[in-house]
């Protein structure tokens, strides 16, 4: 049985979560993670939220093979999203405490 007004305390705390987990969504759209492939030839920047902010490619890798510069892409990018999402997990899991988990809690 839950203490007097322990029902009442239980939404206040939901709702300051919830404010919180609102607020740590916002500021990973400004967080950004940079990861590269190929030595540093290709570049990206993603932000928290899994957007891609820029790709930089280096100069010599122009003038190689095709399919060797879309694999470089494509490795950058997906080490990217990949620190991305890692960023938001630790952002989100500061808040949770693991209620990620939990379906409906997720990010």
């Amino acid at each position: 049985m839950l203490p007097k007004g322990g029902l009442q305390e239980i939404m206040k705390q939901a709702q300051k979560l919830q404010k919180q987990m609102e607020q740590a969504k916002e500021e990973l759209e400004h967080e950004t993670v940079e990861a590269s492939a190929g030595g540093g030839m290709v570049t990206v920047v993603v932000t928290g939220k899994k957007t891609v902010k820029s790709i930089k490619i280096s100069p010599e890798v122009l003038s190689e093979d095709t399919e060797m510069l879309e694999d470089l892409i494509m490795a950058a990018v997906n080490q990217g999203l990949k620190q991305a999402e890692e960023l938001a997990q630790e952002r989100m899991g500061s808040l949770t405490g693991g209620l990620g988990k939990i379906p409906g809690f997720g990010l």
